[in-house]
Order: structure tokens, then C-alpha cells, then sequence
């Protein structure tokens, strides 16, 4: 393989497997560069044929290096002529001559195109016969996401279907990534499209796109999964207090959307204001404030959960000193009995 010159601002060059290309240390990813195709020799080099990559939008060069013995030389694409000596015959504007001294005969290709890919020849007369080099032009294009889904909002139980189309040269590869779990573990699938049947609200979250294909930076979008699902109550705790004193029942629950709230005691709806208490919802939580307990605010109170989807609910008991409350749980038979701390309590019976 004879050397490959490349300009100094371009920094160095590489030849991996007949492949030769040249890259700026500063800027590996840079899209708008010069690439320089060079044929050495005495009138012309021997034969030569080898394939120079050129990314999308650059300018490449082909240069022949010439001795004395050439008596007329010309640029082919293809059978197409594109220069014969200084007379340009090609209509292509982006086509130029650089350098045309008898050692040096060069074109350039400004904002080269895909469709500028392909054999490139070097055609010389000398004073025994015309010799020819050839040179393989291969365009190199970044990946690019031409089309990808919008955010979705589903309900959980749903099948979800992701989109995800880019081009490139060569032809990238398309990855899903799940941003919302740890890292390391949002690997999702290798392909444009990316299917979910049956989606749990733990797949909810911002799912990533990427394409590469290592002619420059990978290109990445973003899509994000909205998971509805009904309310379910997460915490709720009975709570005693002693008369006269601030008491607050709280309820939290876990809803995509937000959940609402009421308070009920037994089947009268609670509001704030009315018998000297406060409702307040902020997020996922509600509280119940009883700013100066009675005796008549002891009992059980519901916290009922809603939204679109569905509503559930749950009991809470305000006791006061010395009171047992108890409960059953049927799964496992356990009872279990709570007293406030610093009250008599002679007995009590259980009784199946």
C-alpha cells in the first residue's frame, strides 16, 4: 500500500484493511473535513485500487501526482468525464479544480452527497501509452432518528407499541433503554420497534432511542410512558390521643392520576370546617385534623381513595385512653390489641 498524505491541520491518518481515512485529534466526530485520495508515481502510479471513506457534507479530494512524462491527464466518475485538463465537463457545480502543475492534478467534491459514492479515475496520456488509477469513494453518513413515537399515556394491563426509524451509512443500530430503572438494568431490545404487552406501572417512565453506527456521536431521543392505575392505600394508621388534645388521621395512596380523597364517619361525610375539623390533601396523602378531640370524635373513619380508574378504601380508628383496638387478620388468625402507654387496663377477653 504506497503512503497516504494527509494535511496537517487534519492530523493523522489511518489505513485499517485498505480503508483510509484521516482525523482531527481535536474533534473525532467532526462532520464538515477534508479527505484526500493521493496517487503517486512516475507518470502515473502502478495499478491501484482502494476503497476512501468520506463522510456526509465533506469535501473530498483526489489528487494525482504527476511527473514530466504526462502529456495530458482527466478526472472520470464512472464513464462520466469530469475534467480533462483545466476544461471542466461535468455540469455539477460542487465539482473543482484545485491543482492542475505538471506534478500535481487534483479535484474537489464540495458537500459531497451518497449518491457521489463510487469509482473514481485518474486517466493520463504519456508518450508510450494512457495509464489509469482508480480510487472507491465510500460516503459515510451520521445516524440520524428521522421518526420516533410520542409520549403515550396507557392503563396498566395495556400493550404498548414503540417506534423508533433512523438512517445512516452505514445503516445504524437501534437501541431501546429503560431510563427509570438502575443502572445496568434499562436494557430493553435492539430493534426500531419496541413492544410491551400486558405493561406493569413499573415499566412506566422515559424509554430511550439511540442509533449509532460509529461514523459520529450516536443520535438519541426520548419518549416517555405514562402508566395509569387505580388508587391503592399504602398507609393508614390508627391513632390515640387523650381529650381535649390536637389529633390527625392520615391516609396515603399510590394513584396514576392523582388520587382524591373523602373522609367519611360511618355514613356522614366529612368537611372542613364542620365539627371542628380540617381536611388536607397534599400528593398522595390526606390528613384529618381534630383540633380539640371529644369524646364523640372516638370511632372508626373511612378514607376513601378515587380516580378514573376506581377507588378503594380503608379504617381508622381515633381511640382515647384505655381504649383496645383490635383486628383480625383472617389469612393468619393473629389478633393484634393496642393500648396507650401510662393507662389501667385490668383485663379483657378474647373470644372465638
Amino acid at each position: 500500500m504506497l503512503p497516504f498524505p494527509c494535511p496537517q491541520f487534519l492530523g493523522t491518518c489511518t489505513d485499517v484493511q485498505h480503508v483510509q481515512s484521516c482525523v482531527r485529534p481535536d474533534s473525532p466526530q467532526v462532520i464538515h473535513t477534508d479527505t484526500w485520495v493521493s496517487f503517486v508515481g512516475g507518470g502515473i502510479i502502478s495499478p491501484l485500487s482502494f476503497p476512501s471513506s468520506s463522510l456526509h457534507h465533506s469535501r473530498p479530494h483526489c489528487r494525482c501526482t504527476i511527473d514530466d512524462r504526462v502529456t495530458r491527464v482527466a478526472w472520470l466518475n464512472r464513464s462520466t468525464i469530469l475534467y480533462a485538463g483545466n476544461d471542466k465537463w461535468s455540469i455539477d457545480p460542487r465539482v473543482i479544480i484545485l491543482v492542475n502543475t505538471p506534478t500535481q492534478y487534483s479535484i474537489m467534491i464540495q458537500n459531497v452527497d451518497v449518491y457521489d459514492e463510487g469509482p473514481y479515475t485518474c486517466s493520463v496520456q504519456t508518450d508510450n501509452h494512457p495509464k489509469t488509477s482508480r480510487v472507491h469513494l465510500i460516503v459515510q453518513v451520521p445516524p440520524q432518528i428521522m421518526n420516533i413515537s410520542s409520549d403515550v399515556t396507557v392503563n396498566e394491563g395495556s400493550s404498548v407499541t414503540l417506534l423508533c426509524l433512523a438512517i445512516g451509512r452505514p445503516e445504524p443500530t437501534v437501541t431501546w433503554r429503560h431510563l427509570s430503572v438502575k443502572e445496568g438494568q434499562g436494557f430493553v431490545s435492539e430493534d426500531e420497534y419496541l413492544e410491551i404487552s400486558d405493561i406493569k406501572r413499573d415499566q412506566s417512565g422515559e424509554y430511550e432511542c439511540s442509533a449509532l453506527n460509529d461514523v459520529a456521536a450516536p443520535d438519541v431521543r426520548k419518549v416517555k410512558i405514562t402508566v395509569n392505575y387505580p388508587p391503592y392505600i399504602s398507609k393508614a394508621k390508627n391513632t390515640g390521643v387523650s381529650v381535649g388534645q390536637k389529633g390527625i388521621l392520615s391516609c396515603e395512596a399510590s394513584a396514576v392520576p392523582m388520587a382524591e380523597f373523602q373522609w367519611f364517619k360511618e355514613d356522614t361525610r366529612l368537611a372542613t370546617g364542620l365539627d371542628g375539623v380540617r381536611i388536607e390533601n397534599k400528593g398522595r396523602m390526606s390528613t384529618l385534623t381534630f383540633f380539640n378531640v371529644s369524646e364523640k370524635d372516638y370511632g372508626n373513619y373511612t378514607c376513601v381513595a378515587t380516580n378514573k380508574l376506581g377507588n378503594t378504601n380503608a379504617s381508622i380508628t381515633l381511640y382515647g385512653p384505655g381504649a383496645v383496638i383490635d383486628g383480625v387478620n383472617s389469612a393468619s388468625r393473629a389478633l393484634a390489641c393496642l393500648w396507650l402507654s401510662g393507662t389501667l387496663l385490668a383485663h379483657f377477653f378474647i373470644k372465638f
